[in-house]
């Protein structure tokens, strides 16, 4: 309890962001009530959150580098987009068999979405392009290709050994759920418990320092946008699983939404802060709100207008409890150096 309560004086982002999630899910109920907390809708937030959310894990890796993946969403299509060109080959059907061209898409989406965020990577390292630049650049690309790929048309009759691990449950779990869940735990590790992951973290704070700590940045952050273009992978499988095809454009709006969701949990646009835990409470938060405006029938652009502001306001929030902290540190450092001064009098 008393390390529970040094790590929220310590850190007062996540701190705001456990009470607001908490306030969210507790208003939802009150105005809600069983709309919101039944069987049903929670089943359906599951499944939802499952695809956006492991694209959010990916945004976050790229922002806690300090830069940004725009072509997350695009690569996860251009993914889903070759697996199930596989899926779909008669030849490769009739000679691997179902489940071998089931395991051989999704090898192969893994593939590409690995090597499309590696080139991401190496863009903005080897050849010092703005990550937002980088992205923004690669974004149109594979976007390019998966259009050229399909003509525009979607791809569809895939195996339902396939797609039916899209709706498929495990104790009354959605599967790709537990996906997510697997995934997020092993980032954790990784980002909080491994060398690999302090480094990242002093290479976002600061990369000039951490150039000059002997840390090799350009293959760490290679392997960090590769990283992200795995969770695109894992996302555009459970995307073209849910939806039994594959196109140009599906998801479109999570790109916004995952810069939302990190940028609530507590990951600073500028790197090197922010947990992967806090990425999952504004998950929750953000699926709650969105689960609500489905009730209320808002419009699209509606909660276009509101994710926009609800981003605003939280940078906003976030430079305002940064001064605060800032100031903090120069208080209890003043009244530190005071007191070692009336030490040695």
């Amino acid at each position: 309890m008393l390390k529970l309560k040094t790590l929220l004086r310590k850190d007062l982002n996540f701190s705001i962001l456990i009470f607001v999630t908490i306030g969210i899910m507790i208003a939802m109920a009150v105005v809600l009530g069983d709309k919101m907390y039944n069987e049903r809708n929670l089943s359906s937030m599951a499944f939802q959150i499952s695809e956006f959310a492991v694209l959010s894990l990916g945004m976050g890796l790229a922002m806690l580098l300090g830069g940004i993946d725009l072509s997350i969403v695009a690569n996860a299509n251009l993914a889903g987009i070759c697996a199930a060109f596989v899926m779909t080959n008669e030849g490769l059907m009739a000679s691997l068999g179902v489940n071998g061209c089931i395991v051989l898409a999704v090898i192969v989406a893994i593939v590409v979405a690995t090597v499309c965020g590696a080139f991401n990577g190496t863009l903005i390292t080897k050849f010092s392009v703005n990550p937002i630049v980088a992205t923004l650049g690669t974004m149109i690309l594979y976007n390019g290709i998966s259009m050229a790929a399909t003509g525009g048309k979607g791809l569809t009759g895939f195996p339902k050994e396939f797609t039916s691990f899209g709706t498929a449950e495990l104790g009354g779990v959605p599967a790709v759920f537990i996906l997510f869940l697997v995934t997020a735990i092993v980032l954790m590790f990784v980002m909080g418990r491994t060398g690999f992951g302090k480094k990242v973290y002093m290479i976002g704070e600061n990369h000039t320092a951490a150039r000059f700590s002997a840390i090799n940045n350009e293959k760490d952050v290679i392997i960090i946008y590769a990283m992200a273009g795995l969770m695109a992978g894992i996302a555009g499988l459970m995307i073209i699983a849910r939806v039994n095809s594959a196109k140009v454009g599906y998801g479109d709006t999570y790109l916004l939404q995952a810069i939302l969701v990190c940028v609530l949990g507590g990951i600073s646009p500028s790197g090197g802060k922010g947990k992967i835990l806090g990425i999952i409470l504004a998950l929750i938060s953000i699926q709650v709100l969105q689960s609500a405006f489905t009730l209320w029938q808002f419009t699209p652009y509606a909660k276009k207008m509101i994710w926009g502001l609800m981003l605003i306001g939280i940078l906003f929030l976030n430079k305002l409890v940064d001064s605060m902290d800032i100031k903090r540190q120069k208080k209890l450092l003043h009244q530190q150096l005071n007191k070692q001064a009336t030490a040695n009098e």
